[in-house]
Formats: C-alpha cells, structure tokens, sequence
C-alpha cells in the first residue's frame, strides 16, 4: 500500500485544522497529514510561512510522494519556496495540487489509504473540485466491463474448491471480506458456485460475489491468474477456514413471514418483527420520489465526473451513518453499512454505469438508475429468501446517490413528538437514524423480519409490524394506532378493552426493559456468589458517556492515542490534562486505568523521526519501548495523569512490558515526575496504583517476578494471540490461527492469573475475547477479576456471568485447556451451557 502523505498550508489555523481533521475521519488516520497554517502574530494571525510549510513536509515526507493542497495567493508562493528548502532528491516527490482544501483533501486521503499512488491521488483531489460544479479535472480511461473478462496466458492460473461452512452463506459480511481480500491482491479473482451451476464473476465485485447466492454447503470454484496467485488462494481459504470470523449459532429472529389478513374492528395482521407495544399517534412518512429523465449529453466525461462526485458525498454520508450506528446498535449490525460502501465502490457497477454514460451519452441519473436496476433484479432473481431481502441495501444505495444527483435534502425523519411511523418501507439508513424516544412504532406495508430494517429496530428496541394492508397508508396524521409487534398485529383507533389488554402487556414490557437495564447497572455476580467487575475499554471522551450509560463499573482501559494521532506535534501537559479530568468527572470516583501512549511500530507519529522502516513493527519500537526512549514524551504524559488523579480513582498502566527492567526503568522516570511535582508544590496522588499489560508471552514466563513489582495486570489477548501463535492477525494467510480461544492462548492467560494470585494482586482481561460472551465461562473458570470490554457488550457481559456458577466455570475451563483446538474449545463450550429459557 502506498504511504502518501498530505499536507493542508493556508492562511487560516483553525480552516485547516479543521480539514485535517474531516479528512483523518474519513480514513481513520490510515493517511499522514500535516498542516501548516496561520503565522505567529497575535494580531494578525492570517498568513502562510515558508518554514512552516517546509517543517511540515519534512515532517510527514514519504518517497511514495507528499501532495501539497494550497490556499491562493501566498499559500501558493510559501509552498513553492518550501520545496526549495528540500533535498533535490526530494523535491522530485512533492507535488503541489490546485484542488480545493476540504473536498480535494477528502478525496485525497480516501485515494491514498486505497493504496493509490501519487498521481492517481492526484487525480482524486482534483476530480473533487467538480463536486462544486466547475466541471473541471482529469478524467481517468474508462475501465473494460466485466463482460471482457481476460487471462493472461503469461501467468498460469491457479484454482481451489472450498464448501461453505457459513450458517447464512455469502451473505453481506463474509462477502464483504471476500472481496476486501480479493482486491489487495493483483491476480484476477475469479469465482463460480458449483452448486448453483453458475457462470465465473469477478471476485473484487460485491454485487457479482453476493449475487451467486452462496448458502451453507455450496462448492465454490476459485480461480486467481497473475504474479501472487498463490498467495491471494491461501487467503481467501484461510477466510473460509475461519468460518469468516461467525459461528453457526441459530438466527434469534421472529418468523420470516405468514399471511397478511385484514381483519374486523380496525384490526391489522402483519409480520412480526420487533417486539414490544406502541400506542401514539400516527405520522405518515412518504419517501420522495426522484422521478429519472434520460437525456442527452454533450459531455460524457463531465457527467461522468459528476457521478463520481455523488458517489463519494454517499460514501461520506455512508462512513458518518456507520460510525453513529457503531455507538447506537453497536459494531455487529453496524456492519452493514459495510456491505453499502463496498456496493460503491463495486468496479463492476462503476465500469458498467461508466459504460453507458460514454457510449450512449446519456445523463449520470439514467447511467446509474439502470445499473442499480440490473443488479436489484439480479438479487430478486435468486432462490434465496435472505439474499433477495438484500435488495433493501441496494436501493438504499442507489437512491441515495440519485438523491445527490438531483440536488435533493436528505429524508426528515425527526418527528417533534412520539408517534408512530407509518410508511411503505424504511431502508436501513432510514432506520439507523430513527430516535426510539419519539419513534415509538413502526407500521409498514412491506418488508421481512430478516430484514436489515427489521434487525436495526429490533437492536433500537423499537417495536415493528410490518406487511400490514395498505389502507394504513390513507390514514390521517394523528389518528391513534396500537401495535404489537410480537403477535405482528396492529389496531387503527383499537376500542377500549383492546387499549386497556395493550397497555397492560406494555407495562410489563417496558417493565422487564427497565429491569434488563437496571441490571446493567447491577454488580455482576455469579449464581454462587462470585462477584466480578465488568469495566469499559474506551478512546475517546464521547466512550465514558456510552459506558457509563451502560453499565460500566469503571474504565479498564483507556487508550491515550487518540490524543496523540491526526496532529503534527505531541499534545501538552495541559492539554491532556484536560481530557483526563473530564473522563475522572464522568466516572464519578469510578476506577479509571490509563494506558500510557502505545504508538510506535505499527502505529508511528508523524512528528517523530523513527529512521529507517522496520521490516517487523510488530516486533519494533512500539509501547514501552517507544516511551523509555522518549523520556520527555513519557514524563508529559505522566505529569498530566498525576495531576488528574488527585479525587479521582486513576491508575496507571504501561503497555508491550517485556521485562522486569523495563518495568523498572518506567518506574524511576515515574518516581522523578512525582518529585518534581512534590517541589513545585503541585498534587496528586502520591499512592496511584501502577500495572503493566500482559500481551508478550515473555511477561507471561516472567509473571511472578513481574507480579513483585506492580499492583496489577491486564492481559491484552489480541496482541497475546498473534505473539503466541506468531501469526500476524492482519495478514489474511495465517490470521485464522490468530484465536484467543485457542488452548495454547488460554494457558498463556491461566499462569498470568496464577502468578497475579499469588503474588496478591488482580488480573483483568481487556482484549475482544473479553466481550465474546462463549468465553465467558472459561474467563470465570481460570479465576479473572475483571473483565474490559466495549461499552455495548457491558449488559450481555453481565447477564452472561450472572447466568453462571463458578463451580461449573472451572470445570468448563479445566477442559478447555486439553481441548487441541479453538474449534474443539468452542464446540466444548457450546454443548456445556445450557441457553436460557
């Protein structure tokens, strides 16, 4: 992958700082992007300076190249005197790019964490520029469609037959992952269902992958033709060795469909699909319609760019739906804005809309309607009930990029007061972005219980009848409607002994929702009376809110980078200061455990010089090592924990401790902070705990002489993992091996907590396994105290461990460790624990 780097120079700090920050958002800080703005003059503080802009450059400069987006005037002057500054061999990779600042730096960074190269991120940014209408911008050659599919007869083609083990097949996810995998490779990928007796597709297509209509059992036929072909096979066979990351476990929906019967009294039978009882009164909601004109084009090539315009605004409205839906309904049914992302950048349906546009001179709107057309009818097309109900996310989609097109706003879906919503569908961006204290209902006259739709409200706990007689849709607004959506029937202006049995089984329904929340906000104590804390991992100040909210008895783990990442210089003293502080006040006394800064290796600073690349950065200069070689870095950060812990519950701790030494080293640099605090006279407390990661299979052999020295350990199982099985979890050719579960893994965690015990000291676990609540059983049985986990896994943690005896626990876990495989660890685990009624 390309490691371009961006640099944002303009007249005004904060307009660039706050581009720099939409863009890193788009991207997750996958790009390097330096920003050199404004000048040192209180008074008149706009302007541009030469050294800012060479510093900035310097600091992010990558032989890959460093595209310079500009201001006018000035901008353009200190940004060509800058590169003068640089090295001749150098300057060579700096390019200086007229695109506008927000739209050609969003396109840019999308480009360049792509693995785009120079002057393909070139092109990006400066094909932003007609989003605002210049019609401007360099149009690359269009793409052969998928109908050409070639071989190269220099490269031999290599093949593989897998089954599907997926209890839902292909469906978005897994699919998703096999055409992420497909695409890092430069082989052509192609794939056909044997089973279904299909025609080869190209493996870097979701809708073409997805649309084969893969099920559990299927064969497929995989084919790869190029250099890596090889490689890219033993990829995509480890996805399916892994199961794509699922288990099989049974869908806990409602019945997918029964028959949709008017009945008398004002009473509707629809498909159940979420449960719980609504009465309000009803707001019709009329999705507009955007009635597609095909008309001749005098410039295809401009229309061409206009839709490629559209379609990275959806994207954008696409990542920012995901990212809300991630705190709202969590990461699980957030991934599927996944699936619609991918659907975008589909190159089978780009090269085809593409196609049209060129050939026929048609408008972008006909060109895209037709398209997303094809491939919704290819869905409707298949025998498979679950993957035709994946036409929702497709027309959610496409109509979302013909809303950019035309101009239009977005739906308004807020209502001012409590209702219930009734309509002919919601795609499931519509109702990611629903509010359940105002949407108390859904009532619709088509969709499934399958549906995207339908798991998106069931997570909202928001109760949905959907199917229902299209007379609904005449209703007036305001007219009263009762709803159950556990029996799937709804009543229009419902008499009087059907509101008074409705409000009855509400009441006990939002009673057992308020108990169910309450519980969250219980101590977590086993069936024999085991208490065990259920704490938060979070990164940012928006998390302690989220996991207060649900549940959380204190943060085991707050990851420091984010303070540190997306900046061209480490942030002080007061700064972090600041944030600290405002976490401690959230928790409200609450334990707070900070992990000092973890960057390095896989995660450099920009702003620090770390010479030459390290071939393994997974095994370099990162965690603790990074700190002990930055003492003035490490001593920043230190002061400004001390500073907050005075009144607050705060502990520290230190991340990748390898050894005794290490632990000691950080110690005395700690013990010299507090002294200078001591003599400036400043606070904090002076008995703050201090612990260490466990995550290297070396502090793991030296636990008992590490335990000597510390208050406490936290085992981190998602480094622990790839150490132990030395597979790299990002590297799709062994990732499968990469599983906490695995007994070798489990016994790394079984002799941490034996040496913490020991020793007198607690042991908690802040990885993912935490949150995988199969594990739950084994985590009690091998005697952990505490469990960190995301701030949406906190109530089913909970009630996992409640649902438990550590007597039974122990014996699950004692078994566990002779098990020879995660699978047999799983399946173990599976037929131990009897689900709840």
């Amino acid at each position: 992958m390309a490691a371009i780097a961006i640099v944002i120079v303009s007249h005004s700090k904060q307009l660039a700082l706050g581009v720099r920050e939409l863009a890193a958002q788009m991207v997750q800080g996958q790009v390097p992007i330096a920003v050199a703005a404004g000048i040192e003059d209180s008074e008149n503080p706009l302007g541009t300076d030469p050294i800012q802009v060479y510093e900035a450059i310097a600091s992010v400069f990558s032989d890959d190249g460093v595209l310079v987006l500009m201001d006018l005037g000035s901008a353009l002057l200190s940004a060509e005197m800058a590169i003068e500054f640089l090295p001749e061999a150098q300057q060579q990779k700096v390019y200086l790019c007229e695109a506008p600042l927000v739209e050609g730096a969003i396109a840019a960074v999308v480009a360049a964490a792509a693995g785009r190269d120079i002057h393909q991120v070139m092109v990006e940014a400066r094909g932003a520029l007609l989003a605002k209408a210049t019609q401007l911008g360099v149009v690359s050659k269009p793409l052969s469609v998928v109908s050409a599919i070639t071989t190269n007869i220099e490269s031999p083609t290599r093949e593989i037959r897998l089954i599907v083990s997926n209890r839902l097949g292909l469906h978005a996810r897994p699919a998703a992952q096999f055409v992420a995998t497909a695409a890092r490779f430069q082989s052509q990928i192609l794939v056909r269902n044997l089973t279904r007796n299909t025609e080869l597709v190209r493996g870097d297509s979701i809708n073409q992958v997805t649309t084969l209509g893969v099920r559990q059992g299927h064969e497929l036929l995989i084919t790869a033709t190029g250099s890596d072909a090889d490689e890219a096979l033993a990829a995509l066979q480890g996805l399916f060795a892994n199961n794509f990351g699922e288990d099989n476990v049974a869908l806990n929906s409602p019945p997918a469909h029964h028959e949709v019967t008017p009945t008398t009294s004002g009473e509707l039978s629809g498909i159940a699909a979420s449960p719980g009882v609504a009465i309000a009164p009803v707001v019709r909601y009329q999705p507009t319609h955007i009635a597609i004109t095909e008309y001749h084009v005098n410039d295809p090539d401009a229309e061409w760019q206009r839709l490629q315009a559209a379609i990275n605004t959806a994207r954008q409205e696409i990542q920012a739906v995901f990212s809300q839906a991630s705190l709202q309904i969590g990461d699980a049914e957030a991934a599927i804005f996944d699936a619609q992302l991918l659907f975008l950048e589909d190159p089978v349906l780009l090269e085809a809309a593409h196609q049209r546009i060129l050939d026929n001179h048609i408008n972008a709107e006909a060109a895209w309607q037709t398209v997303v057309d094809e491939v919704a009818t290819s869905y409707r097309a298949l025998e498979d009930s679950y993957l035709q109900e994946r036409v929702d996310d497709v027309v959610d989609v496409g109509r979302r990029v013909l809303r950019l097109l035309a101009g239009n706003a977005a739906a308004n879906l807020h209502l001012e007061s409590p209702a219930i919503l009734v309509t002919t569908d919601l795609t499931p961006s519509d109702t990611a972005g629903l509010d359940p204290t105002k949407v108390l209902g859904i009532c619709t006259t088509s969709g499934s219980a399958t549906s995207h739709s339908a798991i998106i409200a069931r997570t909202l706990g928001i109760p949905a009848v959907l199917g229902v007689d299209a007379q609904v849709l005449h209703l007036a607004d305001g007219t009263l409607m009762a709803l159950d959506g556990e029996s799937g029937r709804a009543w229009v202006e419902p008499e009087s002994d059907i509101l008074d049995l409705l409000a009855a089984k509400q009441s006990a329904w939002q009673t057992a929702q308020q108990e169910a929340r309450a519980t969250a906000h219980q101590p977590a104590i086993t069936r024999d009376g085991r208490q065990v804390s259920v704490f938060a991992n979070i990164g940012s100040i928006n998390d302690v809110q989220v996991a207060v909210a649900s549940g959380a008895e204190g943060v085991g783990l707050l990851r420091t980078e984010f303070l540190y990442l997306d900046r061209t210089s480490a942030p002080t003293e007061e700064e972090q200061l600041l944030v600290y502080q405002a976490i401690a006040q959230v928790l409200d006394n609450r334990p707070l455990i900070i992990r000092t800064l973890d960057v390095g290796g896989d995660k450099p600073l920009p702003y620090i010089k770390v010479g030459l690349p390290e071939a393994n950065p997974f095994l370099g200069w990162r965690g603790i090592r990074f700190c002990l070689d930055r003492p003035e870095l490490f001593k920043t950060q230190l002061r400004a924990i001390l500073r907050a812990s005075v009144g607050h519950q705060i502990k520290i701790m230190l991340p990748m401790i390898a050894t005794v030494t290490e632990v000691r080293a950080a110690k005395v640099i700690l013990g010299e902070v507090q002294t200078e605090l001591n003599q400036a006279g400043i606070a904090f407390d002076a008995a703050i705990k201090v612990g260490i990661m466990v995550e290297v299979p070396s502090a793991v052999a030296i636990a008992d002489r590490l335990a000597a020295e510390v208050d406490f350990f936290s085992i981190g199982t998602n480094d622990l993992s790839q150490y132990v099985m030395a597979s790299d979890r990002t590297n799709p050719n062994v990732a499968n091996l990469v599983d906490a579960l695995h007994p070798a893994v489990l016994r790394m965690v079984q002799q941490t907590v034996q040496a913490a015990h020991a020793a007198g000291i607690s042991v908690g676990l802040c990885g993912e396994l935490a949150a995988d609540t199969l594990a739950t059983p084994i985590l009690l049985g091998l005697g952990l105290d505490e469990l960190s986990v995301n701030p949406q896994s906190i109530p089913g943690v909970k009630q996992a461990i409640a649902r438990l005896s550590i007597v039974e626990s122990e014996a699950i876990a004692a078994s566990a460790l002779q098990q020879d495989s995660a699978q047999h660890v799983r399946e173990l685990i599976s037929a131990s624990i009897t689900p709840p009624a």
